[in-house]
C-alpha cells in the first residue's frame, strides 16, 4: 500500500433532505479521478482508504455517506432513516461528481462498497471509467439469510447469543434483522446499547476467519456501534432496496467497462459465490481469488491497490 498522505481539499456538500455529505480529495489534484466507497452500511472512510491509491497518478475521492462518519446528521442522533437508502446514496455521488466537475471516474469499492458502486455503475455507467471490488455482496435477500441465520451453523454458541437477543422465535417466523432494526430504535437507551453491542459481536464473529484477524476497535465506541447497527440493519431488512438479484442480472449493462473482483477465499460472511456469478455475466471483469484472505486481512490491502495501478495502466 501507498504512504499516508493528507487531503488537499474538503467540505461538506448539502445533498437535500437537510443531509450534509463530508467529502474530501488527496493524491494528484489533476490525476485521474477516483472514488472510495466505504463498508457497512455505515463505517465511513478512514485515513488508511487513502493508501489503497498511488497518489502521483489518482486525483483520490473519500466520501461519507449520509448519516455516518463525518456527515450530518448521525444516525446514531437523528433516527429517521426515510431519506436513507440505496437510490439516496446513488444520488449523492452523482452531486458530489458534478460538485467536483469531474466526467467520469473509477470506482472502488468494499464491502457495502461492492453493492453500492455496482448499483451506481448500472445506473449511470456512461460515468464510471473502470471498477475495482473487493470482499464482493450484492447484498441480497439470500444473503442476508445466509449471514444472519443460516451462518449460526459455523458458530453454534455465538449465533444462540446473537439470536436471544433479537428474540428469535423460528415458529412466529420473526426475523432477527427486523427484530434488531426495531431495538436500535427502543426508548429504553439500555435496550439500544445491549442490541448494537451484541449485533457488533456477531459482525466480529462471522469476520474472524479472516487471517491476522483482530477484533474491531470501532466496535469500542457506543455512538458508532448505535450508528452501524441502525444502518445495517436498515439496509438488510429491505435487502439494499434493489430487486432480488438485480446486480447480478443487470450486470451486463457494465459490459464496456474494466473491472476486478477481489475475493477471499476464506469469506464466510460474502460467499465467493456472487463474485462468481458476477464475474462470468461481465464480460469486462477479472475475478482474483486471494488464498489468504477472507473477509479482508491477508494481502487483500495489497492486492487492491496493485488493481488500482493495473486499471490505471490500462486506461
Amino acid at each position: 500500500m501507498f504512504p499516508n498522505i493528507e487531503p488537499f481539499e474538503s467540505g461538506m456538500l448539502a445533498v437535500g433532505d437537510s443531509q450534509e455529505i463530508y467529502w474530501e480529495c488527496s493524491g494528484n489534484p489533476n490525476g485521474r479521478p477516483a472514488v472510495y466507497l466505504h463498508g457497512g452500511p455505515g463505517s465511513g472512510c478512514v485515513p488508511q482508504n487513502r493508501r489503497y491509491f498511488d497518489p502521483s497518478i489518482y486525483k483520490i475521492i473519500l466520501t461519507d455517506q449520509r448519516g455516518c462518519g463525518r456527515s450530518r446528521p448521525h444516525v446514531a442522533e437523528a433516527g429517521d432513516l426515510k431519506v436513507n437508502t440505496t437510490a439516496h446514496l446513488i444520488d449523492d455521488l452523482e452531486r458530489l461528481r458534478e460538485h467536483l466537475r469531474i466526467d467520469r471516474w473509477t470506482v472502488l469499492g468494499g464491502s457495502w462498497g461492492t453493492t453500492l458502486g455496482l448499483a451506481y455503475a448500472q445506473a449511470f455507467p456512461g460515468r464510471v471509467a473502470a471498477m475495482v471490488l473487493a470482499c464482493v455482496t450484492a447484498t441480497s435477500r439470500r444473503e442476508v439469510q445466509w449471514i444472519t441465520h443460516e451462518m449460526g451453523r459455523f458458530f453454534p454458541d455465538e449465533w444462540e447469543r446473537f439470536a436471544s437477543v433479537g428474540s428469535y422465535n423460528r415458529k412466529r417466523g420473526l426475523d432477527l434483522v427486523d427484530s434488531y432494526a426495531a431495538l436500535v430504535f427502543d426508548p429504553d437507551a439500555a435496550v439500544r446499547e445491549r442490541a448494537a453491542r451484541e449485533w457488533c459481536t456477531w459482525e466480529d464473529t462471522h469476520v474472524s476467519l479472516t487471517p491476522g484477524y483482530a477484533p474491531s476497535r470501532r466496535f469500542e465506541d457506543p455512538e458508532f456501534r448505535l450508528l452501524f447497527t441502525r444502518l445495517v440493519t436498515h439496509y438488510w431488512r429491505h435487502a439494499a432496496f434493489l430487486s432480488e438479484d438485480q446486480l447480478v442480472g443487470n450486470i451486463s449493462v457494465l459490459n464496456d467497462i474494466p473491472g476486478v473482483l477481489l475475493h477471499g477465499r476464506y469469506d464466510i460472511s460474502s460467499p465467493l459465490e456472487i463474485a462468481w456469478k458476477l464475474h462470468k455475466s461481465w464480460q469486462g471483469s477479472v475475478l482474483q481469488i486471494i488464498d489468504d484472505a477472507g473477509h479482508g486481512g491477508g494481502a487483500m490491502s495489497e492486492r487492491v491497490a496493485a488493481a488500482m495501478n493495473r486499471i490505471a495502466l490500462a486506461e
